[in-house]
């Protein structure tokens, strides 16, 4: 019988401080999403004016690119619990190179959205242009930060994928990476709905 089939594993997965971390960013972001709400159903003609100057198609774009980079992350954390003990170097090299993947697309990521950036400064739009233009650059920009916090995570755990450092029995330093960067993405795509798509 395969030993890591019968391993129990913690649940939730990934260090317990990283869900600390995960609701009170989940709360962060919650409020200004709610702030945000109220203040685009006081005044709907302005918001839905400004959402005008917004590229959608570099948003989606975004979009693209983190669900991509999740599904990476997901295979490096799979390629590392689901391996036999006497793998565990080539789980890690396979992880590696999912991480790798999923990092590139964090890159680029930050490139388009300092493109994003560029283009809205160009049209002299700042956080003092109007209300829906603070919340855009104040939650983009924020969002911006955990991303690339989550990259340079992710940097880390290759690293140490590199150096044979996780295996079925010892995951919870991948895992904890991965649960992190989910974060991220989840938040993009509800800020994406949000300040992107809904009229």
């Amino acid at each position: 019988m395969n030993k890591t089939l019968s391993i129990k594993e913690p649940y939730p997965p990934g260090d317990f401080a990283i869900w600390i971390v995960v609701y009170i960013e989940l709360l962060t972001f919650g409020l200004m999403f709610i702030g945000y709400a109220f203040s685009r159903r006081a005044d709907i003609a302005l918001f839905n004016t400004s959402q005008l100057a917004l590229n959608q198609l570099s948003g989606f774009i975004d979009t693209l690119i983190l669900v991509t980079s999740s599904y990476f992350v997901v295979n490096a954390v799979n390629a590392v619990k689901n391996a036999r003990t006497q793998k565990i170097q080539a789980a890690n090299n396979l992880a590696s190179k999912w991480l790798l993947a999923a990092i590139l697309f964090g890159v680029l990521f930050l490139i388009n959205k300092l493109l994003e950036f560029s283009a809205i400064f160009e049209q002299g739009i700042t956080l003092s242009t109007n209300t829906f233009f603070m919340f855009y650059l104040l939650l983009t920009m924020f969002h911006f930060m955990h991303v690339s916090l989550g990259t340079v995570i992710l940097f880390n755990i290759r690293r140490r994928s590199k150096q044979d450092g996780y295996s079925a029995q010892d995951s919870r330093g991948i895992e904890t990476g991965a649960t992190y960067w989910h974060l991220v993405d989840l938040l993009w795509i509800v800020l994406f709905v949000l300040i992107y798509i809904i009229r």
